[in-house]
């Protein structure tokens, strides 16, 4: 897909991303048989809850989550690797499928787009490669007794980010996502990979960032305002910048607000559906979940928009059908850039 169709896609509309693929997976109830598959079988140790590996065990399940939220009306999917890293496989010891975990949901997903295209051409499909914070931050210690201590390096990031990065561009991915990022220290060592990898092989790449504000401070993890986080990223050749997870789509319309006026590039915004309950499930519904959103259109705040943890088809559906009576936000930079 070429990066001008969404360039013009982002000019004439406001783009829909999809909801989360965590809370799909949870219908299918897999087993940790399932999980393992036949590749599997004689795994060590258990491996439920790797559903980036479900891409390689379950690939029609995967293909089925992104259809779904196709035809609910996104029109860009997230492919199924948050956690696609070897830092993150460390967790199950599976860090040699990594750049094959990766290919591999790219490809699922880039097959999915094809199918939806083609059968809508008005409407091209995008694919973005999901590139997740990793479960180590690299500007904190985990170790209140030795705040001068770090668990993963900068460098080690870079590396890990730099694979995952390449394998979803082999898989076919259009726009690499670094998302629901906690510490700005790990998504710098993500765009610095990106920027390896699009330089070593003479492409341009779009690139969407998406921050995390972790509570009512209005900060990441890692103590950053909105708009700290916005300069820190901002010097990076990007397509948009934004922030999900963490918060319902109410909470986070003040740090949009922010970003918003203070930068050229496109926002986003995938909030999750609502705050949990007592059992850390989502229960907002897609209509509730639409009026608030409705808040940020009114406003004109934002580019692209979808739904993180507890959101669903339907909820995309509702998100989909509002934003069609909707103008996006003025691109000023997107029209310098698309005119390069």
């Amino acid at each position: 897909m070429s990066k001008d169709k969404l360039y013009q896609a982002l000019k004439e509309r406001i783009l829909v991303l999809d909801g989360a693929m965590g809370t799909m997976l949870q219908r299918y109830k897999f087993t940790e048989e399932d999980f393992r598959g036949e590749r599997f079988k004689d795994w060590p140790s258990p491996v439920q809850g790797n559903n980036d590996m479900l891409s390689i065990t379950q690939p029609e399940a995967i293909a089925n989550v992104h259809a779904s939220y196709f035809a609910a009306g996104a029109d860009i999917v997230e492919t199924n690797t948050f956690s696609g890293t070897t830092i993150a496989m460390a967790d199950y010891g599976m860090q040699e499928f990594v750049y094959e975990l990766n290919y591999e949901s790219a490809k699922i997903a880039r097959r999915v787009a094809q199918e939806f295209t083609e059968k809508q051409p008005d409407k091209p499909r995008f694919v973005a490669g999901a590139m997740g914070p990793t479960n180590k931050t690299a500007s904190m210690s985990p170790d209140v007794n030795d705040p001068g201590f770090r668990a993963i390096s900068f460098d080690e990031l870079r590396i890990a980010y730099k694979q995952q990065a390449e394998a979803l561009l082999d898989g076919g991915v259009d726009i690499l996502l670094v998302e629901t990022i906690f510490d700005t220290l790990n998504a710098k060592a993500a765009l610095f990979a990106i920027e390896e990898v699009k330089d070593e092989r003479g492409i341009e790449v779009p690139v969407m960032v998406s921050g995390t504000i972790t509570d009512a401070s209005g900060r990441t993890l890692s103590g950053q305002t909105a708009e700290a986080f916005l300069i820190s990223i901002g010097h990076m050749p990007l397509l948009s910048v934004g922030f999900n997870c963490a918060l319902g789509a109410n909470q986070l319309t003040p740090y949009l607000e922010v970003v918003s006026s203070k930068s050229d590039f496109a926002i986003s915004a995938y909030p999750n559906a609502g705050l949990p309950n007592a059992f850390g499930e989502y229960d907002e519904t897609a209509e509730e979940m639409a009026a608030q959103i409705k808040t940020y259109l009114d406003k004109q705040l934002i580019n692209i928009v979808g739904g993180c943890c507890g959101t669903t088809p339907e909820h995309i559906k509702a998100i989909a059908d509002l934003v069609k009576d909707y103008k996006p936000r003025p691109l000023p930079a997107l029209e310098q850039t698309a005119a390069l």
